[in-house]
């Protein structure tokens, strides 16, 4: 009989909270060692802890404003440093604040939307990507949004940072190939802080007949996609995307 198989190591951004957090529970239960990674040190320090005493499993906390890219080289020095190895990064971190108008949306608006869905996946995903494939291989998910499929000038900035999330992906898989694999999970409206902000009307038609479902998705419901795209089953699977959107996407 060989050693123990060791666990893995998996990074997730904007970890601490909505769907971060439950992927990050989500890998705990399976024995997956878990970097939570968001702004705020304090909230992943503290789900940290919690994966610790209800997983039995490694968890550590990173401080990480993914729109820094000094803090993206921080956040994977600091994982290198602490557990010699990343095996599975997830690029969740996001934010698509409100606006009055087009022309009304200011450039440090634009920079900072641009830089939190998009810049600090590239190089996470650079640095992460050039990582596994000099040690052995895993796996890149990327959360998008059907906004990079279905824009509206609601959330034109977040929008178009997620379709260039959506070509990143492509773009890594091929470049990190054949040993990485990267792809994307593009949810629809879903219950998180971002949903905290829409106003009732939104909610509302999200409610009727807009979405197939019904409803707007829960964040635990974006679990599976994550963890079959991250497994062994998911061994041919690069460069792809799965719409998690209750039929909203199809049905428009």
């Amino acid at each position: 009989m060989g050693p123990p198989e060791v666990s893995r190591v998996v990074v997730v951004t904007g970890g601490s909270r909505g769907m971060g957090r439950e992927m990050c529970r989500a890998f705990a239960a399976q024995g997956d060692r878990v970097v939570v990674a968001s702004r705020k040190a304090e909230a992943c320090e503290e789900l940290a802890a919690r994966l610790r005493e209800e997983h039995g499993v490694e968890a550590i906390g990173v401080g990480c404003h993914v729109g820094r890219w000094a803090d993206c080289d921080a956040l994977v020095d600091r994982v290198l440093a602490d557990f010699g190895r990343v095996d599975v990064l997830v690029n969740n971190a996001g934010m698509s604040p409100l606006y009055p108008s087009l022309t009304e949306i200011t450039e440090e608006l634009w920079d900072k939307v641009i830089a939190v869905n998009l810049k600090g996946a590239f190089r996470l995903g650079a640095r992460c990507g050039e990582h596994m494939a000099a040690n052995g291989g895993g796996s890149i998910v990327n959360v998008s949004s059907i906004a990079a499929v279905a824009p509206n000038p609601r959330e034109l900035p977040y929008a178009t940072a997620k379709a260039g999330l959506n070509a990143l992906t492509v773009g890594l898989a091929h470049a990190y190939a054949p040993h990485v694999r990267v792809n994307t999970v593009m949810p629809g409206p879903f219950r998180t802080d971002i949903a905290d902000a829409w106003p009732p009307e939104m909610l509302e038609r999200f409610e009727s007949e807009e979405v197939p479902l019904r409803r707007i998705g829960e964040a635990d419901e974006v679990v599976g996609a994550v963890l079959y795209l991250t497994g062994p089953t998911a061994s041919f699977t690069t460069g792809a995307t799965i719409k998690i959107d209750g039929g909203l996407t199809w049905s428009t």
